[in-house]
């Protein structure tokens, strides 16, 4: 199959073609989580646990930046906060983002910050008084969040950054967001398509979701045409994290504890992790950032 990617086996991560044994990890010795990988410039952005718990949303994390050969090992934030579920921006610059909770009031913000930087020098992009999650980049800067705007309240949003002042932020139309959630959700590289974990109901649960692609509209914004390609039955089981690769033929994921990988020309799907045993999870597509 020829495709490489960036994933966490029990704790470390692996840049390894998909579908062959690992070789030596990125990293080892710590509990990594969530690599992405750039578009361009061959790095990773990924966090890493400091303080475990039982609630998720309670581990202390530390986000670091790699390069795809294991040199250049970074730290961009101090470990003290909840930081989860980094990118990369589309627009040239490189510029990773995360969310980052609140303590306060149990809700995230987005946070950003530049390869090289130390910790402390990381900014805020959103207001912390209400909930926002960024999800995926476009090329023209603007990003995907899940928000619950103090005035436009909740819903899917295209967000354009304002230097200035507060963010704008366009209503993605997506019917399906009525009727339940969609999450970790994965712009194509030509920004006219998308994919996505779906449950029905706004109650938050990771197992038993669907994964679907969809038509993505920037202009509109939209999300139509929804077609599941994993777990349609809702077995109680971890699908998650689908992610594209750079042409676009292929989607690869998590059933946990292994990875796939779903062809979108032909509809089937293939298993690519090759250890028995082992905790496979957090897929991702070389050069192609969620």
């Amino acid at each position: 199959m020829g495709y490489r990617g960036a994933y966490f086996v029990n704790g470390e991560i692996h840049v390894n073609t998909y579908g062959t044994p690992e070789g030596k990890p990125l990293t080892s010795g710590h509990q990594d989580f969530k690599p992405s990988w750039s578009k361009t410039g061959n790095m990773l952005v990924f966090f890493r646990r400091l303080k475990d718990d039982p609630v998720v949303t309670n581990w202390k994390t530390q986000i670091h930046i790699i390069n795809v050969e294991g040199t250049g090992l970074h730290p961009l934030t101090n470990g003290t906060h909840t930081d989860f579920n980094q990118t990369w921006t589309r627009d040239g610059t490189n510029t990773p983002i995360w969310n980052r909770k609140n303590p306060t009031t149990g809700s995230f913000y987005v946070m950003k910050s530049k390869v090289g930087t130390k910790p402390g020098q990381e900014v805020a992009l959103t207001d912390k008084r209400y909930h926002t999650w960024a999800y995926s980049c476009l090329i023209d800067g603007r990003i995907l969040v899940q928000c619950a705007h103090s005035q436009q309240g909740w819903g899917y949003y295209l967000m354009t950054l304002n230097p200035s002042g507060e963010p704008h932020f366009e209503r993605i139309e997506c019917p399906m967001a009525l009727k339940g959630i969609l999450d970790r959700i994965s712009i194509s590289p030509s920004e006219t398509r998308i994919c996505f974990e779906y449950q029905t109901g706004h109650r938050y649960k990771d197992t038993g979701r669907t994964l679907y692609i969809a038509d993505f509209d920037a202009n509109e914004p939209s999300i139509t045409n929804a077609k599941a390609f994993a777990n349609e039955e809702r077995a109680n089981r971890w699908f998650a994290y689908p992610r594209w690769s750079k042409d676009e033929k292929m989607i690869v994921y998590h059933a946990s504890p292994s990875l796939y990988i779903y062809n979108v020309e032909d509809g089937s799907t293939i298993k690519v992790s090759t250890q028995e045993g082992a905790d496979y999870r957090y897929p991702h597509m070389e050069a192609a950032p969620k």
